[in-house]
């Protein structure tokens, strides 16, 4: 009996330093991440975890929490909308973030031998993440950028600012080329990626509805010859509503 509490104290020993270990690894009691929250964790789930253990998921509840938090918008949110931080430290710690997104992309891109995507919802929201810091990561470089200008009505700078809106265009592009790789999703995934078709395009039109969405609107004309999934083709066309005609020719 002696030998058996002394064997259930040591497991339970055991397991309170696990459990320590991995909220030091993974701090999902903060509020807010930071950007090195970020790079530890990233850094954590690609080449720190043992091999008998899986990368975090959303239908593991041991690990969903890790996968909520991870694309969780409020973490650069609460940062980069805050009036009362320097443009420069915003435009800073948006980089970080920025950098940290593309590390986090190739976590989740991973296909089994169907070319069906594993954690497929975790690749979309993932990929949401990234739309929505764009939003914020390109217009602060903007920002900077008139601030800094002796002349803000510049040719230089205009250049400057729309050739930055352009390329913010051309990610938000690059989110349609999903529709080539349609069937490596579930029904459930089609319905999760045309919603963030629906929620960040609009987002990006409404703060740039004077931007130049012809390569954008090319695009969403070819999708909506090769999309099958009619939750995709109604974003696809909702989106084609919002661009502005002047803009499509």
């Amino acid at each position: 009996m002696k030998k058996n509490k002394i064997c259930l104290v040591l497991i339970s020993c055991l397991l309170l330093l696990s459990c320590n270990k991995k909220e030091d690894v993974f701090p999902i009691e903060k509020r807010y991440w930071t950007v090195e929250d970020y790079e530890d964790v990233i850094r954590e789930i690609k080449f720190g975890v043992d091999a008998e253990e899986h990368t975090p998921k959303l239908s593991d509840p041991e690990t969903k929490a890790i996968v909520e938090k991870l694309t969780d918008e409020e973490n650069f949110k609460v940062v980069l909308e805050d009036n009362q931080l320097g443009l420069k430290h915003k435009n800073e710690v948006a980089q970080g973030f920025f950098n940290a997104w593309e590390n986090m992309m190739g976590i989740y891109n991973v296909t089994d031998r169907q070319d069906k995507y594993i954690y497929e919802i975790e690749h979309i929201n993932c990929y949401k993440f990234g739309l929505g810091l764009q939003l914020r990561y390109f217009k602060l470089g903007n920002d900077e950028i008139i601030e800094n200008a002796d002349d803000k009505n510049d040719s230089s700078t205009t250049n400057n600012v729309n050739s930055n809106i352009n390329a913010l265009v051309g990610n938000y592009e690059n989110y349609l080329d999903e529709i080539n790789d349609e069937n490596a999703f579930s029904q459930n995934g089609l319905n999760a990626y045309a919603e963030g078709i629906d929620k960040y395009f609009s987002e990006l039109i409404k703060l740039y509805p004077d931007a130049d969405y012809s390569g954008l609107k090319t695009k969403i004309e070819l999708m909506l010859k090769k999309a099958k999934s009619p939750s995709i083709i109604t974003s696809l066309n909702k989106i084609k509503s919002l661009i502005p005609a002047e803009k499509t020719v």
